[in-house]
């Protein structure tokens, strides 16, 4: 069994680039929520830079960097381009995630075990660099052993599946989701891998995941960009700290 220790909460500001975005402007500023994250208590600030910057943009990027006082977590696609700009920024780590034009969001985790030699070979400069490399699955055996073998450091479980039986009421379906995270956190716990967790959590959903010890870091942000419309960033981050403080130490 892994050893309970204080869950990291990263949380992603693709959301307020979303909105900002819409209207051209300036505001609302990614950097500013980052900003309000951190002193709100998050451990750490996601953004992915997506090929058709319809969110985070380079500027954004650069402007992170500069201003953070906390890890960032760059999710980017294996592509020239991205590892180009990992490469010249370092951040702290680096999220590989699959990614489509014509998806509204991330729908799934990399596909590891068809693509294990091309990302072999795409992740090494990147840890060389000294970034973290952290790849986003499927709780799958086979994906998690081909992570492990092309020399990732982190895998981060996508929790979309077990997030979205619970959306629909469709609460059987939403366990045996929840019980594959589970057994799969602690094959990759067992492999010697760092597990993180994320997508599609809210404060429904949150608890049973954050109560798995095997589990050091969730990533969650369009929820928490959502409810800091009725709450304030501040206080929205605060209550999901609180809900992942409390199931970890239940």
């Amino acid at each position: 069994m892994a050893k309970q220790g204080k869950l990291r909460l990263g949380v992603n500001i693709d959301h307020v680039a979303t909105v900002r975005n819409a209207r051209g402007g300036a505001y609302p500023d990614p950097l500013r929520a980052a900003r309000v994250a951190q002193e709100a208590g998050a451990d750490g600030i996601t953004a992915h830079l997506r090929e058709d910057r319809r969110h985070i943009t380079d500027a954004d990027i650069e402007g992170l960097l500069d201003v953070l006082t906390v890890p960032l977590n760059f999710e980017m696609a294996a592509t020239d381009e991205m590892q180009k700009i990992a490469l010249r920024h370092k951040p702290h780590a680096v999220c590989i995630v699959p990614e489509k034009r014509e998806e509204r969001t991330t729908e799934g985790g990399l596909e590891v075990a068809r693509e294990e030699n091309k990302l072999a070979h795409f992740i090494a400069p990147l840890r060389e660099a000294g970034c973290r490399v952290s790849i986003f699955i499927a709780a799958e055996k086979r994906q998690i052993e081909a992570a492990n073998r092309i020399g990732a450091e982190v895998i981060e479980l996508h929790t979309g599946a077990y997030c979205d039986a619970f959306a629909e009421g469709h609460w059987e379906e939403a366990q045996k989701e929840l019980q594959k995270l589970e057994e799969m956190a602690q094959f990759g716990h067992d492999l010697g891998l760092e597990i993180h967790a994320g997508h599609g959590l809210t404060y429904d959903t949150v608890a049973p995941i954050a109560a798995f010890p095997q589990v050091q870091e969730l990533n969650i942000g369009h929820f928490l960009i959502g409810e800091a419309i009725f709450l304030g960033l501040g206080p929205s981050i605060h209550k999901m700290r609180q809900l992942m403080d409390d199931a970890r130490s239940a």
